[in-house]
C-alpha cells in the first residue's frame, strides 16, 4: 500500500508504532523530513538505558531510570510557554528542541518504554494525556509534561473534576477515565491537538490538513467529517464542503446539530451551483 496514511487506516491498532505515526504526521510540514533518523535516534537511548539497568531491575526501578533519563539528563520538558506552538506536536522537533506537548512527550516516553520491555500505555484523560503502567497491586500514573511526575489519586480526581466541571469523581468513573488509549486513539489526539493550534491563529489550510488525515485514520469518526466540511467552507471550498456535509448527515441523520448542517449544506449548495 503505497499511501501510509491508508495503511494506518488499515493497520491492526497494536502493529501501529506510534513513533512512525507521529514522525509521519511531522512529514506533512516537513516533506523532505528524514523519519529514519529520527527513530535512530529514539534508538541510540533505548541502546544506552539498557545498557546501564542491571538484568534483574524490576519494573519501578526500570520506570525510574526512564524518566531520570529522559527529563532530568536529556531535559525533555513540556512547553509551558507556547503551549500551542506547533512545534511542540512534531516529533522532530519535539526531538531536536526536546520541549513538547504532552502527547508529544508521551509518545517519546512510551517509545523508550516499549524497548525496555514495560508495559506504559498512554491514557487520554481530561485536559493533559497522561501515561500509565500496570503494577502488581494497581497502576501507577504519570505526567509526562510535568518531567514524568507520578500522579496520585486525590490529584487524579482533582483535575478530573476541574476539566469535566463535575461535583465528584466516583472510583468507577476514575477508573473509566484512566483506560488505556488505542495507538489510533492517541495518534488522533495528536492530530486534534495540531488543529486546535492552527485554528486559534486562523491556519486553515493547515487546520483542514489535520482533519483530512483525521478522517483517513479513522473513517467511521463521524464528528470529524462535519468539522472538515466547516473548514472547506471556511476556505471557499464549497463544492467539498458540500459532500462533507452530506456525508455526515447520512451517517448521523438524527444527530442534534443536524438541522444547522443541513442549513450550512443548503448554502454550500447555492454556492456551489453559482460557480458553474
Amino acid at each position: 500500500m503505497n499511501d501510509p496514511w491508508l495503511g494506518l487506516q488499515h493497520a491492526v491498532d497494536h502493529e501501529i508504532s506510534l513513533l512512525s505515526a507521529a514522525l509521519l504526521v511531522a512529514k506533512d510540514e516537513y516533506p523532505t523530513l528524514a523519519c529514519s533518523d529520527y527513530e535512530r535516534r529514539v534508538d541510540e537511548y533505548a541502546s544506552r538505558l539498557s545498557a546501564e539497568l542491571p538484568l534483574n531491575a524490576t519494573d519501578t526501578q526500570r520506570l525510574s531510570r526512564l524518566n531520570a533519563f529522559l527529563f532530568e539528563e536529556l531535559g525533555f520538558a513540556g512547553d509551558e510557554r507556547n503551549y500551542f506552538d506547533p512545534r511542540n506536536s512534531y516529533l522532530n522537533e519535539v526531538l531536536d528542541r526536546r520541549l513538547g506537548n504532552p502527547i508529544s512527550l508521551a509518545i517519546v516516553q512510551i517509545t523508550l518504554a516499549q524497548r525496555l520491555g514495560l508495559p506504559l500505555e498512554g491514557v487520554s484523560f481530561p485536559g493533559h494525556f497522561l501515561v500509565r503502567m500496570p503494577l502488581d497491586d494497581g497502576i501507577v500514573v504519570l505526567d509526562p509534561f510535568h518531567r514524568g511526575r507520578t500522579l496520585d489519586l486525590p490529584e487524579l480526581r482533582r483535575r478530573a473534576r476541574s476539566e469535566l466541571s463535575a461535583r465528584d469523581i466516583d472510583d468507577q468513573r476514575l477508573a473509566h477515565l484512566l483506560e488505556p488509549a488505542s495507538h489510533r486513539a492517541i495518534v488522533a489526539r495528536m492530530l486534534r491537538n495540531l488543529r486546535l493550534g492552527y485554528v486559534e491563529n486562523d491556519a486553515w489550510d493547515k487546520a483542514l490538513r489535520c482533519t483530512d488525515r483525521l478522517v483517513t485514520l479513522d473513517p467511521f469518526d463521524i464528528v470529524e467529517w462535519r468539522e472538515r466540511g466547516n473548514l472547506y467552507l471556511k476556505l471557499g471550498h464549497h463544492r467539498a464542503a458540500r459532500e462533507d456535509f452530506k456525508r455526515y448527515l447520512a451517517l448521523a441523520p438524527q444527530a442534534e446539530d443536524a438541522d444547522r448542517v443541513m442549513s450550512q449544506l443548503i448554502v454550500c449548495t447555492t454556492q456551489a451551483g453559482r460557480l458553474h
